[in-house]
């Protein structure tokens, strides 16, 4: 399955906040998710709109980097991120890939405050919504609301993780492609080969005659 081209993402970036413009403002898209949870009332939709800022990120432009403690929870609006550490031999190991509608942190820094041991970066030019970490607590206190929903996204999220560590362990590098396409279907034409390589712990090569076996 050959990859787009570049321009052909940045169109398709520029396609999707076109409609997102025309349909609803990126807060109203982050409301009506937390509506498809728990629907949030008059007050509640106030404090999203005081609490959560609007940041546009460049193409390969970071969030998160290494040595840095994560401030924020990001909300994507538009675009497409990976997470990923470093080896100490310099080679990148994507952990997770996040897109229009999703949300992602290093939660371990965001809640602990330490220094991250991640980098967070944007494949596409993106569009977020980012909180604070005391914010969110505020949210979590006084409104319980937010707090369940974000049970249900961390749950989620847990839920995720561990299962592509049984597919690392118990799948062949074919299944945990199938996996990926299945769970990410919008972005397989998005994201290049080698980071696809990289989150299944393969290399390029092997992904491409994957990819050829499937098709024939």
């Amino acid at each position: 399955m050959a990859h787009i081209p570049y321009f052909y993402y940045l169109k398709h970036i520029m396609d999707t906040t076109t409609a997102l413009a025309d349909k609803e403002s990126p807060v109203e898209q982050l409301i009506q998710f937390f509506n498809g949870y728990f629907a949030l009332d008059k007050k509640e939709r106030e404090e999203v709109v005081r609490l959560f800022s609007q940041r546009n990120i460049r193409r390969k432009g970071y969030i998160l980097q290494e040595g840095d403690v994560c401030r924020h929870y990001f909300f994507i609006v538009s675009g497409c991120f990976k997470m990923f550490a470093v080896d100490p031999a310099g080679k990148e190991h994507n952990l997770q890939f996040a897109a229009e509608n999703e949300w992602i942190s290093d939660l371990h820094s965001f809640y602990s405050e330490e220094p991250s041991r991640m980098h967070i970066e944007a494949i596409e030019p993106s569009v977020v919504l980012q909180i604070q970490h005391d914010d969110l607590l505020y949210l979590f206190i006084h409104y319980h609301k937010f707090d369940r929903n974000f049970r249900i996204i961390t749950e989620r999220k847990y839920i995720n993780f561990q299962n592509r560590i049984l597919q690392n362990i118990s799948s062949t590098a074919e299944e945990r492609y199938i996996s990926f396409t299945s769970e990410y279907p919008a972005l397989v034409n998005r994201i290049p080969n080698t980071q696809i390589a990289s989150y299944l712990g393969i290399t390029p090569e092997f992904l491409s005659k994957i990819r050829k076996k499937i098709v024939t």
